[in-house]
């Protein structure tokens, strides 16, 4: 354990993030969020044996608790998560996320994310929602190796525009979105066991809060109303998801040996059936990545009345 807790102040934004043997892709990962205005990490680090424990106990701005434990039995990462989040996240924006997503919200182009937060804050918003998106590149997955330091999106640059369904969810009161590459390629049989795209990742922490399943929902249940059901749009981000690089196959087999994924690992056992020929996610619908008006414009997120 590295714990440098003492050095936060009470207006810092945190990450909070799970990882195991993400050493590649780390460096771009703090790199990102440091210029986007995050002032401290909190990692969790499930028995890495690539360095990476060792790379981000030297990191200043970052605090890291290492478990052998089972990723599985801590509801895939979220009892760590919440008990982190309890601990030091109370009072603070925390955004929650994967080292493989890149959180972009209305004007990060021109704002930080203290930007952001000031406005939920003057708008007394306590959550806000993020779409995932799945990036890809185009041609084989394996064809561009991904080096450390690099941004992935240099890579992962195409995105499905569309192919996305939308649903309620009754219990929580939370959207469940399906869609896009995954449900196109790896669950076209089943679209309905594709993954969930949707997100609430940045949330004013409060210690009575908790997340549920991932950061898809969360308790109390208002904070799950990120949407506008009476004709409006209220304001949203989007998590560029870089899942797809050539990275991807040895990790899938990884993670499909370890049998500590949700469902059985179905997920990951769709993946390892569909890449045996390293498939390409590519398709005459593809959309190149350009930047947050874009997706926007496709409907994909919001400004909602943040001008």
């Amino acid at each position: 354990m590295t714990n440098r807790t003492d050095r936060i102040k009470p207006s810092d934004i945190f990450v909070f993030c799970t990882q195991r043997n993400e050493g590649i892709r780390l460096p771009y990962f703090l790199k990102y969020y440091r210029e986007m205005g995050v002032n401290h990490f909190f990692f969790v680090d499930n028995d890495s044996d690539d360095g990476s424990l060792n790379y981000l106990s030297q990191q200043e701005d970052v605090s890291v608790w290492s478990t052998r434990g089972s990723y599985k039995r801590s509801r895939f990462g979220v009892d760590w998560m919440n008990w982190l989040l309890m601990k030091y996240g109370h009072g603070h924006w925390c955004l929650t996320v994967d080292p493989d997503e890149f959180f972009l919200f209305p004007f990060c182009d021109t704002r930080s994310m203290r930007a952001l937060t000031d406005w939920l804050d003057a708008s007394s918003i306590k959550s806000f929602s993020a779409m995932l998106l799945d990036m890809y590149p185009k041609g084989r997955i394996d064809q561009h190796p991904y080096m450390p330091g690099q941004n992935p999106l240099e890579i992962a640059s195409w995105f499905d525009a569309g192919n996305y369904s939308i649903t309620k969810n009754p219990k929580f009161g939370n959207l469940w979105i399906q869609g896009g590459p995954r449900a196109r390629v790896f669950f076209a049989d089943k679209p309905e066991l594709a993954p969930a795209l949707n997100k609430i990742p940045l949330v004013k922490w409060d210690r009575r809060y908790a997340y549920v399943s991932s950061t898809h929902n969360l308790l109390p249940r208002g904070l799950n109303l990120v949407y506008d059901e009476w004709g409006g749009e209220k304001a949203s981000g989007i998590l560029l998801h870089t899942k797809f690089l050539d990275t991807f196959t040895a990790k899938a087999e990884e993670e499909l040996t370890r049998s500590q994924h949700y469902g059985a690992s179905r997920e990951y056992l769709a993946y390892a059936d569909g890449i045996k020929d390293n498939p390409e996610l590519w398709c005459k619908w593809s959309e190149k990545y350009i930047n947050w008006r874009q997706l926007e414009i496709l409907g994909l997120m919001s400004k909602g009345n943040w001008a």
